[in-house]
């Protein structure tokens, strides 16, 4: 995987352009395009103070949003440009709405309602 761009959003976080394509064959690749935005778990994002420390018992301090495109079998010759139609489309139309101030907030809380429906799926880090 390759690091290729790095951008910092409006709302402090950062969004990290990973390539994670691959040649299958001598004349396929599979084109991967993996987006990763740290978001750290924050007390002030919560009601309730149990809440704060459980959502980060389980995930750690910090969760990773991933947003991820992928196609496999594509020709050798068309892999750069799938590439680019995947960050474009990202750009367009996944970038603004991380962008959004609230994101970090919702983002969280998302993550601790899905502790709340499905208990038994995640267990507490120590």
């Amino acid at each position: 995987m390759n690091l290729l761009e790095e951008i910092r959003l409006p709302n402090g976080l950062a969004a990290e352009i990973w390539d994670a394509s691959r040649m299958i064959a001598a004349d396929t690749a599979s084109v991967v395009l993996i987006v990763r935005i740290p978001v750290a778990v924050k007390r002030g994002y919560f009601e309730e103070q149990a809440d704060a420390e459980k959502t980060e018992k389980v995930f750690g301090p910090e969760i990773v949003f991933e947003y991820r495109n992928e196609r496999t079998f594509v020709p050798a010759g068309e892999r750069d440009a799938l590439f680019e139609e995947f960050l474009s489309g990202f750009k367009k139309d996944v970038l603004p709405y991380v962008s959004k101030e609230n994101f970090p907030r919702r983002f969280i809380l998302s993550k601790h309602r899905e502790i709340v429906k499905d208990p038994w799926k995640f267990p507490e880090r120590d």
